[in-house]
């Protein structure tokens, strides 16, 4: 934890030193703004020894008066120089909350898709936001506490110090023992609050799982079965947090003990001083005002040491995130693909997910510039894992894949997907308007080209009858629409991105009979001078294609034409024969 601790600083630090000088400018004015005031007691007793020494009189008056102006002046100081402080540190912490919001989100994704397939999109975001807000209140306990505390002690023990040593001892050595004390017991709980930031994270996960898969808690009426789950989660939570405000009563009455035996001590000597003469009455207002001054701000201490760790523990997950390495990473000073033509190698690539599971081993294909191939075979069989390592999602265990002979590890990821053009089977949108999602494909493109595409995917048949049209938001995910319909859009994204290298992943796989007849014609004219990659399980969408990939396990066991393949009595002829018999939709 304690190096995690040191890189939460580090990442803090790195956004705050892009701005020195507003850094130095509010640590100035919030340093002479404490000063000033901690300063403003040894006028009390200037004002209480002249009223107990001096007799009644103009002259004594006039020396009150005097210095009850230069108070109300230097209060009045003191608060333009708080202003100051309040209104330099708004800008301030605006500012780097941006910059660590920007930082985090992009960040975040630069991790590869293997990264977020195991993660919750819930945590990720609660990670996010607990990263920043620990920031926000970081900076707030040591500007206004930390930094404020230490100003003040230092000139408190230099002024006691010049009327009394002992009594500057006393209080000198009472602040170390309770910040030693308060900073041992912080260590002793900051397992407890890095529980409980873990156990937080898990249950907004789980949330956002349940709230995501509403529909199947009401198809599975399993209700009880995830409230029982979440209620265990819960249940967990409510017992580490509660562990952890018991210790935070323990200390504040380790704490309150400590300040009664402060006070003892401190008034006990200024008493005995003050019989013998050597202390004023001014003196003993001046001790009372910097002992409860103390007091106060001791006591927050403890309180902010312990809040400061409860906020690293929170901004912990979000570091080791901010500190884990892209797992696909661009090669130093990578070069941008040029595609000339598509074509398309896999040599003896090796891949796969986990120790125990081979997808593809010494896989070999070429698939020629402009060439249409479509790739069949069972359900994990490896095919979408081919277009994946493809789009350069996972690295190769071994092996190589090539554009145009030029190795996809060697150029930048950017330029690989910007000639790429993806048809998934289950197309996500953003909750944008359909011309925006559409639009996605290409940034720049004209209203005219949104059209155009709309209309060659056959999405504006769907579009012309909604309320505001183009401009009706999809809801998260899409949901808005309905499977036929998302996929629709997707085509219209990849007609408008128009790449020289197109993969079709089930692109049709949600439409009824006659918008896949519909479609077929757009994406034959989509397909038109780009290499393609068509995954269909309905062998019907691929019978066009120049050649057909029969893939099992990770083997291509078959290759050729459709009418070649159907005569050649192999794994496609059985296939297509179920089909053609019913078996499968």
């Amino acid at each position: 934890m304690q190096s995690t601790t040191r890189q939460t600083y580090q990442l803090y630090w790195n956004h705050i030193k892009r701005y020195p000088w507003l850094t130095a400018g509010l640590l100035l004015a919030l340093i002479i703004s404490v000063s000033v005031h901690t300063l403003v007691p040894l006028l009390y007793r200037n004002f209480f020894d002249v009223l107990t020494t001096s007799g009644r009189g103009a002259d004594t008056v006039r020396e009150l008066v005097r210095i009850l102006f230069v108070i109300l002046g230097l209060n009045l100081a003191v608060n333009v120089l708080y202003r100051v402080v309040g209104y330099t540190n708004i800008r301030f912490q605006t500012r780097i909350i941006q910059d660590l919001m920007n930082s985090t989100f992009a960040y975040l994704q630069g991790h590869s898709v293997g990264f977020f397939m195991n993660r919750f999109v819930g945590s990720l975001v609660r990670r996010v936001n607990r990263f920043v807000q620990s920031f926000e209140d970081i900076a707030d306990m040591f500007l206004g506490e930390i930094i404020s505390l230490a100003v003040r002690i230092v000139i408190i023990l230099a002024v006691l110090f010049t009327q009394k040593p002992l009594l500057s001892f006393i209080l000198f050595v009472w602040v170390v023992v309770v910040i030693l004390v308060n900073y041992i017991f912080s260590l002793y709980k900051l397992k407890y609050d890095t529980q409980q930031s873990e156990v937080d994270s898990e249950v907004t996960g789980n949330l956002a799982d349940t709230i995501t898969n509403n529909v199947n808690l009401k198809i599975f009426t399993s209700f009880p079965e995830e409230f029982q789950r979440h209620s265990a989660l819960t249940a967990k939570q409510s017992s580490i947090r509660r562990k952890a405000w018991i210790l935070d009563e323990h200390m504040s009455t380790i704490q309150s003990l400590l300040f009664v035996v402060l006070e003892f001590f401190i008034f006990f000597y200024a008493v005995r001083f003050w019989n013998e003469g050597r202390l004023t009455i001014g003196d003993l207002v001046l001790v009372q005002a910097y002992v409860l001054n103390i007091f106060v701000h001791i006591w927050d201490i403890g309180r902010v040491i312990r809040r400061l760790y409860q906020r690293l523990a929170d901004a912990k997950e979000m570091t080791e995130i901010l500190n884990t390495p892209h797992e696909i990473q661009d090669k130093y000073r990578a070069k941008t693909l040029k595609v000339r033509g598509g074509k398309i190698e896999f040599r003896a690539v090796d891949f796969a997910y986990t120790k125990t599971r081979n997808v593809l081993e010494n896989f070999n294909l070429t698939i020629q510039a402009g060439e249409k191939v479509g790739l069949v075979g069972p359900s994990g069989s490896g095919k979408t894992t081919i277009t994946g390592l493809l789009f350069r999602y996972f690295d190769l265990i071994d092996g190589s894949i090539s554009i145009d002979g030029q190795s996809i590890a060697d150029v930048t990821q950017d330029s690989l997907r910007a000639n790429l053009s993806l048809v998934p089977q289950d197309p996500i949108l953003f909750h944008r308007t359909l011309e925006e999602n559409i639009r996605y494909g290409k940034s720049a493109a004209t209203k005219k080209e949104v059209l155009r595409a709309a209309h060659l995917a056959h999405c504006h048949e769907f579009i012309k009858k909604l309320s505001y049209g183009y401009e009706t938001f999809v809801g998260e995910r899409g949901i808005k629409l309905s499977g036929g319909e998302r996929q629709r859009v997707a085509i219209a994204r990849a007609i408008l991105k128009n790449a020289p290298i197109l993969v079709l992943d089930e692109a049709t796989s949600s439409l009824d009979s006659h918008s896949e007849a519909m479609i077929q014609d757009a994406l034959d004219n989509l397909m038109k001078g780009k290499t393609s990659i068509v995954i269909a399980h309905r062998l019907s969408t691929i019978m066009k294609m120049d050649r057909i990939i029969v893939i099992r396990e990770g083997t291509i066991v078959e290759q050729g034409s459709h009418t070649e393949l159907l005569n050649n009595g192999g794994l496609y002829q059985k296939l297509w024969t179920m089909q053609a018999g019913g078996f499968i939709a």
